[in-house]
């Protein structure tokens, strides 16, 4: 009897201080209150900043972006032609830039591979006296080839007439145009210097392709920017040429009898 007393008069459990105090502390409303509140304006401090950021940065159409990034890439391909592609294929390889479907082999990693290969080999090559000048025969046709992959690859919101129309006009244009200056300043180069002056172009070169190229991918209008100026800059550089020729032209014309 007094067993069965003492076990119905015996607590059911024993509560330590420290265990009301545990108890206290996670039951506690602004404790828990704070928490919550830390954990609700996380995503509301994030949606903030979100949103303070378009508002504030200019707001670009997807189609005019990419034909942008299409520009600034081809420019870059004039100074050098494998390097720019092997930025956009270790851009692309990584998540970083989206190709278009039928340029998805640019994103494996055999054709970053090749392309680091082939980007080494022309970066010496123009190291090399004589070789430089003649790559610059052979480097005209391909940059306008690779400008216009370049454009078609980065161009992926617009119709497929229009991609490749843009691709070959602005693409393989300032390729073009790029290369065709370059190769311009290192004919007076070699003709001026005797050769020596042409591993400071091809440094210029490589450095204004690889600046470019990243350009392109961490703010595509300042890289534009800078293509329109580079282009301002041909344009001025083009006529006093003209002029300088005509110049020596007519006192040759004025000596003949």
């Amino acid at each position: 009897m007094l067993s069965t007393a003492a076990a119905t008069n015996k607590p059911a459990s024993i509560v330590t201080p420290w265990e009301m105090r545990c108890l206290s502390l996670s039951a506690s409303p602004n404790r828990r209150g704070t928490n919550d509140s830390r954990r609700d304006n996380s995503p509301k401090l994030l949606n903030w900043f979100r949103w303070h950021q378009q508002m504030n940065a200019p707001e670009i159409p997807d189609f005019a972006l990419s034909v942008v990034l299409g520009i600034g890439l081809a420019a870059a391909t004039g100074f050098r032609v494998f390097l720019p592609m092997l930025i956009m294929s270790g851009a692309a390889y990584t998540g970083h830039l989206q190709l278009d479907n039928s340029f998805a082999w640019l994103a494996t990693s055999s054709a970053l591979t090749m392309l680091g290969v082939a980007a080494v080999a022309e970066i010496l090559a123009y190291y090399v006296p004589g070789v430089d000048n003649l790559l610059d025969a052979l480097a005209t046709p391909a940059a306008f080839v690779a400008g216009t992959v370049v454009s078609a690859a980065v161009i992926t919101d617009l119709p497929p007439m229009v991609k490749w129309t843009a691709a070959v006009i602005a693409g393989g244009g300032i390729a073009g145009i790029t290369q065709g200056v370059t190769a311009m300043l290192r004919a007076k180069s070699t003709v001026l210097t005797g050769g020596l002056g042409n591993s400071v172009i091809a440094t210029a070169e490589l450095v204004g392709s690889l600046l470019v190229s990243l350009l392109t991918l961490a703010a595509p209008l300042v890289a534009l920017a800078l293509v329109v100026f580079f282009l301002w800059l041909t344009i001025h550089l083009v006529r006093h040429w003209l002029r300088g020729e005509r110049l020596d032209e007519d006192p040759r014309r004025s000596s003949q009898p």
